[in-house]
């Protein structure tokens, strides 16, 4: 057992001076005051924090390494990186690419989750995607929604693809919605330029979010709510990048004032150029020039992922919208958790739950 003596912890959204005790990775006990017996190992936590660890459902990369070309080696680096910046729950995110690729690289993900229980699921972006609204996807590897075929990269993950995102205007998109929905794996809409009514079709059927709200989907105008506005109007979850450059921090602000604290979702959507400094770097096999912290596909004005990391993430969540830290903090722990049906497990801090959490002070 492990006993976190004198932390100041966050539960039931205030922070408390109290012990925690863990066991065999989950928490037993909270409580002041608890005394340890002679088996027990202590952590000294006084004067700091004790706060849930951080989820990241949508990130490609970190320190020189992405998840769609990294071998073994590279992939522990990325997460190692992520362990080391607060996450303690990760989707590696795979993109678009061919088939033979996405196969090779979620059974590797799915191998390297054997040593790394911080990796909880897998998310799929693309390829079942708008070409319209591609952003820096390969169009040319784009593809309409096909079971069959995310049946062959399910079985090829071990089951681990959690969550993925579909454009549902592509044709059988939303036949596909439904079933994959069945299958208990979670549906976000993204790069996706379906109108309004389209999308509300979509949450009818079982989508439950929106990827990178306000990129790659088509604007809310005065005539049709579309997906940006539709995401706005629903009560489906909104993840947003959280690094000022994809959503302006007042537009965020805004975001989080319509949806509430509840329904949105902090994301880095990282590439490889995270924890390294301005260059060319890769997304996918595709030249990525970062210049001043910003990535875009070399050569033109397509943004290619983010710099960001989780802890400024949630620093910038604090910044941009204005709520206390035990409020913006749902943002990266309780809400992704919830929206990938982990809430029983992480996301705060309580008897019963993993003893996931971060300490610094």
């Amino acid at each position: 057992m492990i006993l976190y003596k004198n932390g100041y912890a966050l539960i039931d959204g205030k922070l408390v001076q109290t012990d925690i005790v863990a066991n065999h990775g989950r928490i037993i006990e909270i409580a002041p005051d608890i005394v340890a017996d002679d088996e027990t190992e202590v952590v000294d936590c006084t004067r700091r924090y004790v706060l849930p660890a951080l989820v990241d459902i949508h990130t490609h990369g970190a320190v020189g390494y992405d998840f769609n070309t990294a071998d073994a080696d590279g992939m522990k680096k990325i997460l190692d990186f992520y362990i080391s910046h607060g996450v303690g729950t990760v989707f590696p995110t795979v993109m678009t690419d061919t088939d033979e690729v996405i196969c090779r690289q979620v059974a590797l993900i799915a191998e390297i989750a054997k040593d790394y229980p911080e990796i909880k699921g897998i998310h799929l972006e693309g390829p079942f995607l708008s070409r319209e609204f591609c952003g820096a996807m390969p169009v040319e590897l784009l593809q309409k929604p096909s079971m069959d075929k995310f049946l062959t990269y399910q079985k090829a993950a071990e089951g681990k693809i959690k969550l993925v995102t579909v454009a549902p205007e592509l044709p059988d998109a939303l036949a596909f919605i439904s079933e994959v929905t069945d299958q208990k794996v979670v549906v976000s809409i993204g790069h996706s330029g379906a109108d309004g009514e389209i999308v509300k079709k979509a949450l009818k059927l079982g989508a439950k979010s929106f990827t990178h709200w306000g990129n790659a989907m088509s604007q809310l105008d005065r005539h049709n709510l579309n997906v940006a506005g539709a995401a706005l109007a629903s009560d489906a979850f909104c993840e947003v990048i959280c690094d000022g450059k994809h959503v302006d921090k007042d537009v965020l602000k805004l975001l989080v004032k319509i949806k509430g604290v509840n329904k949105v979702i902090g994301v880095t959507d990282s590439i490889m150029a995270a924890g390294l400094t301005d260059g060319v770097f890769t997304l996918a096999g595709q030249s990525v020039t970062v210049k001043c912290g910003e990535a875009f596909l070399t050569g033109t004005n397509t943004r290619a992922g983010s710099t960001l990391d989780a802890y400024q993430g949630l620093a910038n969540a604090v910044t941009f919208t204005g709520l206390p830290l035990h409020e913006a903090i749902k943002l990266w722990t309780v809400n992704p958790a919830r929206l990938v049906g982990l809430h029983d497990r992480i996301g705060t801090i309580e008897v019963g739950k993993d003893a996931d959490f971060i300490i610094f002070g």
